[in-house]
């Protein structure tokens, strides 16, 4: 029995239109009849959740768990949001709703362990870094993360901020190119990419280190659960 996808986004707004595109993109289908029944709530009201993390903003969750509550009254049997930090609220959101809410780092760690990755730098928010919430799961399953020193850090931000949520067509991606390069020389076997935006950032600015991207684990894993023909790789 197929069931309805409902996707939590507008955080940001392009994240989001990256996880519908991977879900269709990755769904075995040889007309739409075929593709998943997918609602999706682009809420871009959202406040911010590094911002409010960090002490600087409003709590996003009462505006998440209505998003969620309102997904699931369109009839959403299965729950997708693609913010990774967003995802520090993900065990309240869990508890309030009905239908089961996806984690994207559960799963995403859960194929680095089945490639037989041990070790993964992470380029994520600073609320991601300064929650842990990366670091908690990759533990359970044995995987060491490496991360970017406060400098380093802070041009990762500056690529999902400055890069992506703006909305620029060309950022020197320079900085974070050997970022990762001192990560992989550390030992990391690949680049967590984080933070929903960095997947774009990814292809739009033709970056080419070693990498996994969340978005995608997320929507093929949403692809088997809700019962849709999963494409190969």
């Amino acid at each position: 029995m197929r069931k309805t996808i409902g996707i939590i986004g507008g955080m940001g707004p392009l994240a989001t239109a990256d996880l519908f595109r991977k879900l269709i993109e990755n769904t075995d289908a040889a007309s739409d009849q075929q593709h998943l029944h997918v609602v999706i709530d682009n809420d871009p009201t959202i406040p911010d959740r590094t911002a409010y993390l960090l002490g600087r903003g409003s709590d996003p969750y009462p505006a998440m768990l209505k998003s969620a509550q309102r997904l699931q009254s369109m009839g959403a049997q299965l729950l997708l949001m693609p913010c990774v930090t967003g995802h520090s609220y993900w065990e309240a959101l869990r508890r309030s709703l009905t239908a089961p809410l996806l984690n994207m780092l559960t799963v995403t760690c859960e194929s680095m362990a089945k490639a037989g990755i041990r070790k993964a730098a992470l380029f994520a928010t600073t609320g991601t870094v300064r929650t842990a919430i990366f670091d908690r799961v990759c533990a359970h399953y044995g995987l060491e993360l490496l991360k970017p020193n406060e400098e380093d850090q802070q041009a990762v931000m500056d690529l999902i901020y400055k890069g992506v949520k703006t909305g620029v067509r060309a950022y020197d991606t320079a900085p974070v190119s050997a970022i990762a390069e001192k990560l992989l020389s550390a030992g990391a076997q690949t680049v967590i990419l984080g933070c929903t935006e960095l997947p774009i950032a990814y292809e739009r600015f033709g970056l080419d280190f070693p990498r996994i991207d969340p978005t995608l684990e997320l929507a093929r894993k949403a692809v088997s659960l809700a019962g849709g023909k999963l494409k190969a790789l």
